[in-house]
């Protein structure tokens, strides 16, 4: 029905930006828009994808985003890179610290004022039920939780995206 541009370069979306969303194989088209529309809304610069994420292009995720999947720069990492080395790599490189959206022993929480101080921070959220790899956890510089009550362990990835992006987008 229409053509599709190219995706920009991830080095364009990261050239400017403070602060990055990466979506680590997310796949339910609602979660995506939801997660788009909270990033637009809340401060985040723009998002990766890795190669597992479904497209954000589906009309499922539009619909969700409320069309904000064309206001917020995203791309695909390199289907050719290997996720998380790779990515993780390139983040690093650019100045970027990395913060694992999970639930561990070790995690800091989301009102960190460390965390929240970085000059530049990619917040990484993974899929429903499997979470992020546990290699992707390792290698972040965070791993980041969000304190819960009444017993709850933990939050849809886009209730969660929302509440990160408020406490740690740009302001």
């Amino acid at each position: 029905a229409f053509h599709r541009p190219s995706l920009p370069l991830l080095s364009d979306i990261l050239k400017e930006a403070r602060r990055i969303a990466i979506l680590e194989d997310i796949t339910n088209f609602t979660n995506i828009g939801a997660i788009f529309r909270s990033a637009a809304a809340l401060g985040i610069d723009g998002v990766l994808l890795t190669k597992g994420c479904s497209n954000p292009l589906y009309r499922r995720a539009i619909r969700v985003s409320m069309g904000t999947i064309f206001q917020v720069p995203w791309t695909f990492f390199d289907p050719d890179d290997n996720w998380p080395e790779d990515g993780m790599t390139t983040m690093k490189n650019l100045g970027f610290k990395t913060a694992a959206m999970a639930l561990t022993d070790n995690s800091v929480s989301i009102d960190n004022e460390q965390l929240m101080s970085e000059e530049k921070l990619a917040i990484i959220l993974g899929t429903e039920g499997e979470g992020l790899l546990n290699e992707t956890i390792e290698n972040c510089d965070y791993t980041v939780k969000i304190p819960m009550s009444h017993g709850v362990d933990s939050l849809n990835v886009a209730a969660a995206s929302a509440v990160a992006f408020w406490q740690l987008g740009c302001k």
